[in-house]
């Protein structure tokens, strides 16, 4: 469903199990960047109604996702750690090139914004099927379904306001360039590394 070309290895759950906080402390950050990417995308694009409708719903979704992990974080007795920089994420964002015209722009943020969903919701799947801790493991589960809802959406934009044959076209070389990143990536407590 998700068409990602490299599936992560399911050993990354190991890692992560081996420090909760670090991975709460990540993923809530993603909350409040995927927030922020929302906020932009209306900032950047106003003129787009329908845009502006669903990220203005995004933003409130993606807080209050923030606030369910923040809140995970503080029931265990920890506090929120500092944001640390996003390696998948630097490394994704090199894929098209800067420029181009606005429908490009929005619709090369629309792709990159479809995919970082896309993995999240990977990622929580397996969160979900492979933590030992079940309470954490269905709260992933619960996360997975909005996750998966927000790629497809991203993707239906993407689609919506580019021309369909080129928008699929770049979906499926961002997916072969992402796995190539995820070869090198799977190896720490975070949700995309």
């Amino acid at each position: 469903m998700l068409g990602l070309k490299l599936p992560t290895d399911p050993r990354w759950v190991n890692i992560v199990e081996k420090n909760i906080e670090e991975i709460l402390t990540d993923h809530a950050f993603c909350e409040q960047k995927a927030t922020s990417t929302a906020i932009s995308l209306i900032v950047s694009f106003p003129e787009y109604t329908d845009l502006v409708q669903e990220m203005t719903a995004l933003v409130k979704e993606e807080i209050s996702h923030f606030k369910m992990v923040h809140d995970k974080i503080l029931e265990r007795g920890w506090t929120l750690g500092r944001d640390r920089k996003d390696d998948y994420v630097i490394q994704l964002l090199k894929f098209f090139p800067k420029g181009g015209s606005r429908t490009d722009q929005l619709v090369h943020r629309l792709l990159y914004a479809a995919l970082i969903e896309a993995r999240s919701c990977e990622r929580f799947r397996l969160l979900s099927e492979e933590l030992q801790d079940k309470e954490l493991a269905e709260f992933y589960r619960k996360l997975m379904v909005s996750e998966a809802n927000h790629y497809t959406m991203f993707l239906g934009f993407a689609r919506q306001y580019g021309n369909r044959e080129e928008v699929d076209k770049k979906w499926q070389q961002l997916l072969d360039y992402e796995a190539e990143i995820m070869k090198n990536l799977g190896t720490k407590e975070t949700v995309h590394g």
